[in-house]
């Protein structure tokens, strides 16, 4: 009988004790039985450690952490990436949508070939909706790209193509998405339901400033692709996220 390929799900945090315990809660619910739980902690002092280490004990074989100082949220992902020893890889900063989520990429990959999956989200304001983002598939040149938070890939895309670039403030995971996928080197899956309760405010949408720096470093990010006419896609981009507030 064939192992069931084990999903490392990294999770980053710094002082958010309590944001860490209802991830691991709802994470610690999935159906899928082969997940390992990769926490990577910026050197936290409000017990954050203390609720590793009795994760740790709840579930020895399962739990790998660090807790140490880091240069921001993609060096911590990109440590994350580096301790996990499982087959497909993915972060794990939200709330997924039903016990069912991991289950599901899992099986939409290994029906269909791929090289990872992504699905849709939902952009919270406590339990109020702001955005839906549905994208299905597409292409990067028209402004489509998968919503991070619901990208799950299999290890060897990180050992072919590299991790987060740590130059990049804000979009770094908009620059990695580009690198991958602009040119059809990955192969995703696409599961057309929510996957993830994302709460709205992250790095990249916490204000109207930190967007204009979002849309400044992904022009930078589809330069250094090699996108041509990245203006053009600067404007699909944008008109996709308008798009997003009035689809719910």
């Amino acid at each position: 009988m064939n192992r069931l390929p084990k999903v490392s799900l990294i999770t980053a945090t710094y002082n958010d004790v309590s944001n860490l315990e209802r991830i691991m809660e709802q994470a610690m619910r999935q159906d899928y039985k082969n997940i390992e739980y990769v926490i990577v902690d910026g050197g936290s002092t409000d017990g954050t450690t203390e609720l590793i280490g009795r994760l740790e004990k709840q579930m020895p074989e399962k739990v790998r952490w660090i807790s140490e100082p880091d240069r921001g949220i993609y060096d911590s992902i990109n440590k994350g990436i580096s301790m996990a020893t499982g087959d497909i890889i993915g972060c794990c900063f939200d709330r997924l949508a039903s016990e069912h989520v991991i289950s599901r990429m899992v099986d939409a990959i290994l029906r269909e070939g791929t090289d990872g999956v992504h699905g849709d989200l939902c952009y919270m304001d406590g339990e109020r909706i702001v955005r839906k983002w549905h994208q299905g598939q597409g292409s990067i040149r028209t402004g489509w790209l998968p919503g991070h938070p619901t990208l799950y890939l299999r290890r060897e895309v990180y050992e072919r193509f590299g991790v987060y670039r740590t130059d990049y403030r804000i979009s770094a995971d908009y620059e990695f998405m580009v690198r991958i996928l602009y040119r059809s080197q990955v192969r995703l899956s696409y599961i057309p339901d929510i996957l993830v309760y994302m709460s709205y405010g992250g790095t990249s949408t916490g204000s109207f400033g930190a967007y204009l720096e979002s849309l400044k470093e992904g022009h930078r990010a589809l330069k250094e692709n090699g996108v041509p006419f990245a203006w053009f896609t600067d404007l699909c981009r944008i008109c996709r996220v308008l798009l997003q507030f009035v689809q719910r």
